[in-house]
């Protein structure tokens, strides 16, 4: 299933032609069409559009471009028109310098208001920049710490604009331009985001992806974009279809939120989500607000924890997968009897084993846990995260004596397997002397983990 978050039906060269589109774009696995107005008079239409079909959702908005009459009438419209309950957001909304179309000042008048109706509707924003990056990014940043949720349309800002914008819990979209010849630069930004934090879009009738382009674009196109999603992060098409789906929901509401996943698999590698409980909490770990990873729902209460049996009946022969890992948006060795059972039938049916862990387990659960690894735990993986106390604290939420622990653990359990310590490369952390201190001091494997 994929939404297409972006495709404006209401153009012209639409007209006569919605069904049989609508109907292309189901074929295509395009379940959803999210169609963002631009004016008072096509916000209109995508609201009647979102009312006549049940595969459209509708937002209202009055585009940089015809903002040059922006009034508290105009925003009362707009108001009014967002009460349907199709309507998901306002947009598409946004500053372009590109053209002259409207003064920037009136432009910028226009989208700070809205922005303001979006905060008071609790809905998100679809943002259209064109030329205009510095004045997007210096108004965005003005509503740091509200609720304010966007999607960064047609992304057009730089890789460091990106990351910022998704730190601030907003997610970025690209047409049908990833798939041009002469878009290596864009591929090659996409590729140092993850996935997680992206939306598919077609904005049709624009920016239609080749082999098409030249012709009018719609709907059914998406899957070329999401092949290009495939191509750049190395996933299957089906994996982009789940994540996208989920993105889409969790920015809209679109479609449905999925039931929660005990096991899911990442490339090869089958990951059991043990718990959601964790002695620690991380200043880059999503599990309290949106427990996602590339579209599974780990969000899991402690009631809802399965038996080891549940875990082993979705695991199946282990040795189809390169990897047993023992994770989730936890601690895994909050229930280490679950893991050890897990492992154990892992081990006895050829499988291969690897706990990621924060390095506490002994402390947790108050016996050394590194004497049940051999035979049991292939590798463990250990957040190491910082060489300094002080900092590992704020990062991860708990004492400073905790790194002691952590680097206790590391050493107990090196001497019986294999041990990679790692780190979240986020702006602050010294990434040079974090892998000297694992190499040298604690003598194992370091690795580096992207935080985006």
């Amino acid at each position: 299933m994929f939404v297409d978050t972006h495709a404006h039906l209401f153009y012209p060269n639409f007209n006569g032609e919605v069904d049989a589109v609508l109907e292309r774009a189901k074929n295509a696995g395009v379940n959803y069409i999210l169609v963002p107005g631009t004016d008072l008079a096509s916000s209109s239409q995508a609201v009647e559009m979102a009312q006549k079909y049940n595969s459209v959702f509708a937002a209202v908005g009055v585009h940089p471009h015809d903002s040059k009459d922006w009034d508290d009438i105009l925003l009362k419209n707009i108001e009014d028109l967002s009460k349907n309950e199709k309507v998901v957001a306002i947009g598409e909304i946004g500053l372009d310098y590109y053209y002259d179309f409207s003064p920037k000042a009136k432009q910028i008048e226009a989208f700070e208001a809205q922005i303001e109706l979006a905060l008071s509707l609790n809905r998100p924003i679809i943002v259209h920049n064109r030329e205009a990056n510095d004045d997007i990014m210096t108004i965005i940043r003005r509503f740091t710490g509200t609720n304010l949720r966007a999607q960064f349309h047609c992304f057009a800002g730089s890789l460091e604009d990106a990351k910022e914008l998704i730190q601030l819990n907003h997610m970025i979209s690209f047409p049908g331009n990833v798939t041009f010849k002469r878009a290596d630069n864009l591929r090659s930004l996409i590729s140092a985001l993850s996935i997680d934090n992206l939306l598919l879009e077609t904005d049709s009738p624009f920016m239609t992806p080749i082999p098409h382009r030249g012709q009018r674009n719609e709907p059914s196109y998406l899957p070329l974009i999401a092949n290009q999603f495939s191509s750049i992060f190395n996933i299957s098409m089906d994996d982009v279809a789940r994540t996208t789906s989920l993105n889409a929901f969790r920015l809209f509401g679109i479609g449905k939120k999925p039931g929660v996943n005990y096991t899911y698999k990442i490339h090869n590698s089958l990951y059991i989500n043990i718990t959601n409980r964790c002695n620690a909490g991380c200043i880059f770990c999503g599990r309290e607000k949106e427990p996602f990873i590339h579209g599974y729902n780990l969000g899991m209460s402690k009631s809802a924890e399965p038996d080891a049996a549940t875990y082993i009946n979705e695991i199946g022969d282990p040795k189809q997968y390169d990897e047993i890992v023992f994770c989730g948006y936890g601690e895994p060795t909050i229930r280490w009897n679950i893991v050890k059972e897990v492992a154990l039938y892992v081990k006895k049916n050829g499988g291969k084993t690897r706990l990621n862990t924060n390095g506490h387990g002994n402390k947790i659960t108050q016996k050394d846990i590194t004497l049940d690894f051999p035979g049991l735990i292939d590798v463990v993986s250990v957040s190491l995260n910082t060489t300094d106390q002080v900092k590992y604290s704020e990062i991860m939420g708990v004492n400073q004596e905790m790194f002691d622990e952590m680097t206790d653990f590391i050493l107990k359990a090196k001497t019986l397997t294999r041990v990679i310590a790692t780190i979240v490369n986020f702006d602050d952390i010294d990434v040079a002397k974090a892998k000297q201190f694992t190499e040298q001091v604690l003598g194992i494997e370091f690795r580096e983990r992207r935080y985006f």
